[in-house]
């Protein structure tokens, strides 16, 4: 599987474009490129994920495989008050969040590069994922369960996954370590799913 979203490939030609994303009546501006997690315009999955979390007071929030940062990106710009952190294994992802967080002029938004957790250290209020589904199952379980380990007492973990890309597989092994795991909306063969530690 060559030149997948969830790999650094530098050698893929670029042809960034900027992607204008308005949510809740705020206009939201991402750099998308080759090599990217859908490079044409925000996929459904992450609004739908959008649209569904409640941050319940949140106040530190990382974003794991971000991309170009969909996710986190929309959450720092409509909660000033919160704090997010975005990871990713994929540098071109990286360059291309760090342009989308200069552009929307926000100061509680940072990226860095991790695979999965590798080099996360805080412990978060809550921790949100698109994950890779093309990436295989044991990379998805390793982002949402490894999240446990990342998260408060408390805190949750919110992910979106297509009931036919594993969604019923994800509750099952959720449901055995975390207190509480729920399906918060379904939509198109999509679920935003919330486990709290």
């Amino acid at each position: 599987m060559a030149n997948q979203y969830f790999e650094n490939n530098e050698k893929l030609e670029s042809e960034i474009r900027e992607i204008s994303y308005y949510f809740k009546g705020v206009k939201i501006s991402f750099f998308a490129d080759n090599g990217v997690f859908s490079k044409s315009g925000i996929d459904f999955g992450s609004n739908l994920l959008l649209k569904t979390i409640s941050l319940d007071g949140a106040k530190n929030i990382l974003d794991v495989g971000c991309g170009y940062g969909t996710i986190g990106v929309t959450l720092a710009k409509l909660n000033s008050d919160v704090n997010v952190s975005m990871v990713d294994v994929n540098l071109r992802a990286i360059g291309l969040c760090n342009r989308a967080i200069e552009k929307n002029g926000l100061t509680n938004a940072l990226v860095f590069e991790s695979n999965v957790y590798e080099n996360v250290i805080d412990k978060y209020d809550l921790i949100v994922s698109n994950p890779p589904i093309r990436a295989g199952k044991s990379v998805v379980h390793s982002i949402i369960l490894g999240a446990y380990d990342y998260l408060v007492d408390g805190g949750s973990m919110w992910c979106v996954i297509q009931k036919k890309q594993g969604a019923e597989s994800a509750k099952k092994v959720l449901k055995e370590l975390y207190k509480c795991v729920e399906v918060k909306e379904k939509d198109k063969g999509y679920e935003i799913i919330k486990a709290t530690k």
